[in-house]
């Protein structure tokens, strides 16, 4: 609390009290709502279409973060040009601990790449918080296909290049860049088909007119499930536990190949580190949650191990270099 002498003073001494007396008091006022955070509802901008599998990541773990950090948090959902609508509100945001984004390794990797005058800087703009979720896309074929693994898919391929299409929910997605990549690693020829979204192209794969596709995980699911689809692998380097008996990539023969769909919390560049500190913590602490995982796990996805905002600064810059490479290498643009 601040002292303020009383008293009758005389001349200039009355005034140079006065003022700084003010001062003192409004500097104590500052300091105080600068300590208090969250005092009002926390945004989560989300990339993605309300109900979307990427959707439903920011949606699981909203009450739990509301519930921990004792304040109302929201989804805000910011669809349009693969992410960069979203990431560029966020970017531009008060760095007040008020707003984040749930970004993804199509805002903070790809895009740097597929775009050639990109909005906002995924490194310079944005201040890492935690790792939420992973999802790996699977390779995965119709049963009246006889490719019955990924060596004969190879082999096939091999035998007719540039003959066996491979389908994507649209360009420089990570359904898309899957092929690319494993098109490159193994010296491979096939043709990418673009469609406008996941439904459409397991629509095509299914009625014959593509070969395989590496699906998200989450859209080609159910038809795995029903026996519809037959998964050849995932691309994680680990199995998938919903999967447990389909091996990875890199066990079926394609050594380094590792490819998961990412979900991240991230702040406006600029936000005070005990805040960063507090939303990592809460958000470890939500994804430790039984029911949390168990939610996740019946979408497709998995929780995140828990992670430091260096961990997760040190991944992005990771995954950045990776993926701007790789569309380079397609020859991919969404310009």
């Amino acid at each position: 609390m601040t002292y303020c002498p009383t008293g009758r003073r005389r001349g200039n001494a009355l005034g140079v009290a006065a003022l700084a007396c003010t001062f003192m008091a409004a500097g104590e006022v500052a300091a105080q709502a600068e300590g208090a955070w969250p005092v009002r509802t926390v945004r989560i901008i989300s990339p993605f279409t309300p109900g979307s599998a990427g959707d439903l990541v920011a949606r699981v773990i909203q009450p739990s973060l509301s519930e921990l950090l004792r304040q109302s948090v929201v989804v805000d959902n910011r669809p349009g040009a693969g992410g960069n609508i979203a990431a560029s509100i966020a970017a531009r945001s008060n760095p007040d601990g008020y707003t984040l984004m749930m970004a993804t390794t199509g805002t903070h990797a790809i895009n740097a790449g597929l775009y050639e005058k990109l909005p906002y800087d995924p490194i310079r703009d944005f201040a890492p918080v935690a790792m939420v979720a992973t999802s790996p896309n699977v390779l995965v074929v119709t049963p009246s296909t006889p490719l019955q693994s990924v060596k004969e898919l190879i082999a096939a391929a091999r035998a007719k290049p540039g003959e066996l299409n491979f389908g994507s929910s649209g360009s420089g997605t990570t359904v898309h860049l899957s092929g690319e990549l494993f098109n490159t690693m193994l010296g491979l020829k096939t043709t990418h088909v673009p469609y406008k979204g996941a439904v459409e192209a397991l629509n095509d794969l299914l009625a014959g007119r593509l070969q395989f596709m590496f699906a998200s995980l989450s859209s080609a699911l159910p038809q795995v499930r029903a026996g519809k689809l037959r998964a050849l692998a995932v691309t994680s380097a680990q199995r998938q536990l919903t999967l447990p008996d389909t091996p990875t990539v890199i066990e079926a023969g394609v050594p380094g190949f590792d490819v998961v769909v990412w979900y991240a919390l991230v702040a406006p560049a600029g936000i005070r580190r005990e805040i960063v500190n507090q939303l990592n913590l809460a958000t470890v602490k939500a994804l430790g949650s039984s029911d949390l995982k168990e939610r996740m796990a019946a979408a497709g996805f998995d929780p995140a191990a828990p992670s430091t905002p260096e961990q997760l600064a040190a991944y992005i810059r990771s995954e950045l270099k990776k993926w701007v490479a790789v569309v380079k290498s397609s020859g991919a643009r969404a310009d």
